[in-house]
């Protein structure tokens, strides 16, 4: 078993991780920015090393600053946490080259499943099922449009090396092509440095659903069953729930297996993510593979009643997974509250927090790293706390969900609350009754809305 981990990440992720070590007894070594120094992560870890200014490139994105801390603190695993480094090949590299145990799967695991063309190539050969589209990056519009046209309209402009729905476009007909191709390249070359675009038949109505897997270094690969994260803004996903209300007993039959070969192909370690497009049909096609803790996990904890932290330093320590795949017998939503404002286009809202009072209860998780005087820093992702309820079924989940959100008080920034208090009571997302499009017609703009 790993001794001591040094976490490459920052906020609830980071803090997630520190509890878990603590009661696996292993060490724990925060590595923070200077707008981070106050943050819980750094207060709660063993140790604690400055890596830099604020900004992610001289900090959390700094692969020699984080090894320099590495080295300092002689830990003997690094656990990235999500984002940032965490589906970084390079850093899992120098992490095996500096004979630190990098807990996550191999360089070549995640090369494989971070390309997406060469994702949909293994998943091909696995006889998994893909979405119809070309068979790699397109060279020019012409060639194109002349997949397009052989696919059918409407079709999605994707970038191979994307991610958080950038450099996606989607294009309703040929006379729309060149200019959603120029938009696509152009974002995904400020992005990701890497302009390649690839084409795929848009599914009309697809719901988002996504299988957990986890695999071990002796060659098992069990699924943990499904989430539904088709509630979704702009391709980031506000609201997740297990398991999905849209599934049935051979769908996730079905899904579970097509995720198991996924894992097998590349003879996966760690915990990872299958993500799946489901029509109204219900025929799913494999979209990409997470080869990491995803944020929304705490969804699955709750309904398998497994800590997916441990279970990944395990796997990692080389100790063989238990038990098989997964059917859920509980419901679990999660809810993303952002420091973002709901009546401003969810403008990001920065800033000091006056006060703070968490939702309590029976069936009721929070994740978060922010407290009573706590301010929220510009310089990263927005969100600052993930509310969770469990019950025995759906309605009851909701129900629980909504007198959460009621005594969930964050004052001194605008945060997405609101919001997720009006989606509860939406008839067509209490029905099940939605897709990825849903946000595009949800209307949220009501003097009513604020209360």
């Amino acid at each position: 078993m790993l001794k001591k981990i040094l976490i490459a990440n920052r906020g609830e992720i980071a803090l997630r991780i520190i509890r878990t070590c603590k009661e696996m007894g292993i060490e724990t070594v925060a590595v923070y920015s200077t707008a981070d120094r106050e943050s819980l992560h750094v207060r709660f870890a063993d140790e604690a090393v400055c890596i830099g200014p604020p900004p992610s490139s001289e900090s959390y994105l700094s692969i020699p600053k984080i090894m320099a801390a590495v080295e300092i603190t002689n830990a003997d695993g690094v656990h990235p946490g999500y984002g940032f480094l965490a589906e970084n090949a390079d850093f899992a590299e120098v992490c095996a080259e500096y004979g630190t145990k990098f807990i996550g799967p191999t360089p070549s695991m995640i090369r494989n499943m971070g390309d997406k063309i060469t994702a949909k190539e293994t998943m091909i050969k696995a006889k998994v099922p893909v979405v119809p589209g070309s068979d790699g990056l397109i060279d020019d519009i012409d060639s194109g449009k002349k997949i397009a046209g052989k696919i059918g309209y409407p079709v999605m402009l994707k970038a191979t090396a994307g991610g958080g729905g950038k450099g996606m476009r989607i294009v309703d007909s040929e006379d729309q092509f060149e200019n959603q191709w120029d938009s696509a390249r152009k974002e995904a070359a400020a992005a990701f440095g890497n302009d390649g675009i690839y084409i795929e038949k848009f599914i009309e109505e697809p719901r988002h659903i996504e299988i957990q897997i986890i695999g071990d270094q002796h060659g098992k690969v069990a699924h943990l069953s499904e989430r539904d994260c088709s509630i979704q803004r702009r391709h980031q996903k506000l609201v997740e729930e297990a398991p999905s209300p849209f599934m049935t007993k051979s769908l996730r039959k079905k899904m579970g297996e097509a995720a198991i070969k996924a894992g097998k192909a590349i003879n996966y370690e760690g915990v990872g993510t299958v993500e799946f497009l489901v029509d109204k049909h219900r025929k799913f096609y494999f979209m990409e593979m997470n080869t990491r803790i995803q944020v929304e996990h705490p969804v699955t904890e709750e309904v398998i009643d497994h800590d997916l932290i441990k279970e990944q330093i395990k796997v990692a320590a080389g100790l063989p997974i238990k038990g098989d795949n997964y059917i859920p017998s509980l419901h679990a939503i999660e809810c993303r509250i952002n420091a973002e404002d709901p009546f401003n286009g969810f403008m990001p809202s920065p800033g000091k927090i006056t006060s703070f009072h968490s939702a309590k209860g029976h069936g009721v998780r929070v994740d978060t790293h922010v407290y009573a005087g706590y301010t929220v820093p510009p310089y990263y992702d927005s969100m600052i706390a993930k509310l969770i309820c469990k019950a025995q079924t759906r309605e009851e989940c909701i129900t629980k969900m909504q007198r959460a959100l009621d005594e969930f008080i964050i004052e001194g920034v605008k945060t997405t609350i609101p919001f997720h208090k009006k989606l509860m009571r939406d008839e067509n997302f209490r029905a099940g009754n939605f897709d990825t499009g849903f946000m595009r017609t949800f209307k949220f703009d009501d003097e009513d809305d604020k209360t």
